[in-house]
């Protein structure tokens, strides 16, 4: 577990959400450091991706506060959320089959150039971009078989690590996984979990929505329960309490 500073990179006061006559936010309150993960725990329909598509953009609160480092933001779209530095990587992770890593960590947001030129008649720099992307992938220590590859044909594994680095290229401060090793093996799994402390290394602030509460505890330095839209308890996830933890989240008595 790493020391963190004392203004959280984000935090969210009250967060309520409402869609009709269903509140699937009540008066949620959640905050992460730069250098720490933060677990977001709950049975469906607890909240937690009405939670995360908020502080994303895609949904707006009817009521609360977002703050950025001490600084209350209005986030009112998904490209807004990225510039201000938070990247989410959803379970459908968003790639794009038919091209490789270096085109997927630039797709929207491709170099090209002379910046003097208009944006019509400026030159993709895919050898920039591939030679980034290798430099990122190196650093974070994910190891593809061939940078040339379609996306497609890699391992889960493989895909899950492309769109977390990918997400990792870009925040500045947030990133947020949901369920980043749902549908993968041990030893792929495996690889996640230590791209993602790699990220804390690097000084992000991480948000991870999991139902797997083994790697919780590996990876998490507190874990926040909803239940039913509401915050319901926030716990140092540890093997002597994971009791307590299951028992937040069902409703029993901890």
């Amino acid at each position: 577990m790493t020391s963190v500073t004392a203004v959280p990179a984000l935090a969210v006061r009250g967060a309520t959400k409402r869609f009709g006559a269903v509140l699937a936010l009540d008066g949620v309150d959640l905050e992460v450091h730069r250098g720490q993960v933060v677990a977001l725990l709950g049975d469906n329909g607890a909240g937690k991706s009405t939670l995360i598509k908020c502080i994303s953009g895609v949904h707006q609160l009817d009521d609360g506060v977002i703050e950025m480092d001490g600084l209350p933001t209005a986030i009112h779209s998904p490209a807004q959320a990225r510039d201000l530095g938070i990247e989410t990587v959803y379970q459908d992770l968003a790639l794009f089959d038919n091209l490789g890593p270096a085109a997927n960590f630039y797709a929207g947001r491709e170099a090209a150039g002379p910046r003097w030129l208009p944006t019509w008649l400026r030159v993709l720099d895919r050898k920039g971009m591939a030679s980034r992307t290798t430099e990122l992938l190196d650093r974070l220590q994910v190891g593809l078989p061939d940078m040339s590859s379609q996306v497609g044909l890699l391992s889960g594994g493989q895909r899950q690590a492309v769109a977390v680095a990918r997400a990792a290229a870009f925040a500045s401060k947030v990133v947020i996984l949901d369920e980043p090793t749902a549908a993968l093996g041990l030893r792929e799994s495996r690889r996640v979990l230590d791209l993602i402390n790699r990220l804390r290394e690097r000084d992000h602030a991480v948000i991870v929505i999991s139902h797997a509460l083994d790697h919780v505890m590996d990876i998490a330095d507190r874990a926040v329960v909803l239940r039913r839209g509401r915050k319901v308890g926030e716990e140092v996830p540890t093997r002597e309490n994971q009791q307590r933890i299951v028992s937040l989240i069902v409703g029993g008595e901890g």
